[in-house]
């Protein structure tokens, strides 16, 4: 599988209900319909790997009812699409703590990983109880085992060793989009966005869709990734001599 590796901060579902008059369960439900169109239409923009921040671990800070509702639409979320992701050969799996997630909501999910896991067009990677520091951390504790066990020299641990913990094959981020106007990470892929292209936009969540998706796409092509290294003067000549 080749493409992209786009995240998502989907943000403003709350301001969403507010603006409309609505409880704030409803702005959460009306982010399900943006979830399926972008879903939808991500492979067609070059889109491989898609990892969207359901539910982050400072979310449990919310009230109880609120939290209910959000793992109450994760579990319908994987009912009624799975038939769907399977037919559009969507691979979904799950990244971020699993040992607090409700049994009926967690059950639900596992049933959809292990539906998708022949999924090729795309991988639906859903942040649900994630924290990067958290995930770093827990990936330091992987790399401690194993020097513990004598499978690992203290002296071989290198950035890519923590790298291989942290992202299991999986390529680094392309891009972060955040939605609802925000310009930060919320401890989202600390790690892997290490040169991701950033993406703000003050579209609230439900209002989202695909279209807004291609213009982000549209203008990270436009942007000049050196990775650390220096404008040689080719891309500024190219881009003259293409006019």
């Amino acid at each position: 599988m080749s493409g992209m590796h786009v995240g998502i901060i989907m943000d403003g579902n709350g301001r969403w209900a507010r603006s409309h008059g609505r409880p704030r369960w409803r702005g959460h439900l009306a982010g399900v319909d943006s979830v399926r169109d972008i879903v939808r239409g991500a492979p067609d923009l070059g889109v491989s790997t898609l990892t969207m921040y359901a539910f982050s671990s400072d979310n449990w800070k919310r009230p109880r009812g609120e939290v209910s509702r959000l793992f109450w639409l994760l579990r319908e979320f994987c009912r009624r699409e799975r038939a769907e992701l399977i037919e559009n050969g969507v691979r979904v799996t799950q990244v971020g703590r699993r040992d607090r997630i409700p049994a009926s909501a967690l059950a639900e999910l596992d049933d959809t990983v292990r539906a998708t896991a022949g999924g090729r067009r795309l991988q639906l990677r859903l942040a649900i109880d994630y924290s990067a520091r958290w995930a770093i951390g827990a990936a330091a504790q992987e790399i401690a085992h194993l020097v513990a066990s004598g499978d690992l020299r203290p002296d071989a641990i290198t950035p890519e060793t923590l790298n291989d913990q942290m992202t299991n094959g999986v390529p680094e981020l392309d891009l972060i989009i955040r939605t609802a106007g925000e310009q930060r990470l919320s401890d989202f892929m600390l790690w892997e966005a290490a040169y991701a292209e950033l993406y703000f936009t003050p579209i609230l969540w439900p209002d989202f869709r695909r279209e807004d998706l291609a213009l982000a796409l549209s203008e990270f092509g436009r942007r000049e990734r050196r990775f650390g290294g220096v404008d040689t003067g080719d891309a500024a000549v190219q881009k003259l001599a293409a006019r």
